[in-house]
């Protein structure tokens, strides 16, 4: 059954809000609680899955450093219906690194706050030997940098609730995580790793999708397809902006693959992008490169 992330335990208020909402002139925010289990279900069908989220010194994944490592477990079934959560993961960590104040003002994360704490990659690979896949609300970022911290993390399949899941079928406008979350009803403490995680696993519970299906559920099943990645290789320089528009991501040629712009994209979706690039692009007819993306190798930088 859906989880339900609004418990109240005030009546009166959560009556007043109902009558708010149900004059039509109001909607109502709720904090979210997440669902936590009492003790982890065993059964045939079910799966355990870890939502990882980092805070990090900044986006250069060979450069910057984590500061704080969120995750957590999962249970669902293989149809794609969230059980519930399991207790979770949080440490902070002290970087070699000056922390910009940027990041300390969106995270609330100080030098002085994190001035003596650590976290050892052993401590994060033991938390979760279980877990059948490992999600990320924009894991083309989080995954290069705990794999990097972390190599356990590097066989692992991966999912991301932000490109995997068609939010726009359910009504839903952008793919920001609190956006995401303000739509759905619910209001959270963001910028911190684990209340991200619990945040995203909450909408991966929604069921407003066509056929009533889970968020969940879409994700998983593009988590098990084997995606293309096309390599728009010497693409002109002019058109970049069109490129990183549409979903392009450059790589600088250092890590020995191809510098060019790359995009992923499903099997179904693969012709209508080289059409794209043929036609918009390059301008003629061009042999496109293009490579099988697995589970395991999905938004790591090491293919």
């Amino acid at each position: 059954m859906p989880v339900d992330n609004f418990p109240s335990p005030d009546r009166a208020l959560e009556a007043l809000a109902n009558r708010l909402e149900a004059s039509e002139n109001y909607r109502v925010l709720r904090r979210l609680h997440p669902s936590v289990l009492n003790h982890r279900p065993e059964g045939r069908g079910l799966r355990t899955g870890l939502f990882v989220d980092l805070e990090t010194t900044g986006l250069d994944t060979r450069q910057d450093e984590i500061i704080e490592i969120g995750m957590v477990p999962f249970i669902y079934r293989i149809d794609g219906i969230l059980l519930g959560t399991l207790p979770a993961f949080s440490r902070l960590r002290e970087p070699s690194i000056p922390v910009p104040s940027l990041v300390q003002d969106l995270t609330g994360l100080t030098p002085e706050r994190l001035a003596g704490q650590t976290v050892s990659a052993d401590e994060v690979a033991a938390f979760a030997p279980d877990a059948s896949l490992v999600i990320a609300h924009n894991a083309a970022f989080d995954r290069p940098f705990l794999e990097r911290f972390c190599p356990a993390f590097m066989n692992r399949p991966w999912a991301c609730s932000m490109e995997d899941v068609p939010w726009d079928q359910a009504g839903f406008e952008g793919r920001k995580l609190g956006h995401l979350g303000l739509q759905a009803g619910f209001f959270f403490d963001g910028h911190r790793a684990v209340d991200d995680c619990q945040a995203a696993i909450a909408l991966l519970g929604h069921t407003g999708f066509p056929e009533s299906r889970s968020a969940l559920s879409l994700l998983l099943e593009r988590a098990r397809t084997v995606w293309k990645r096309l390599w728009a290789e010497y693409a002109p320089f002019e058109l970049k902006d069109i490129l990183k528009a549409r979903g392009y991501r450059w790589n600088d040629g250092s890590d020995g693959r191809p510098k060019a712009w790359f995009i992923d994209r499903p099997p179904e979706e693969a012709e209508d992008e080289i059409r794209f690039l043929r036609t918009e692009i390059y301008q003629r007819e061009i042999d496109i490169t293009i490579r099988p993306v697995e589970a395991g190798d999905r938004f790591t930088s090491r293919v």
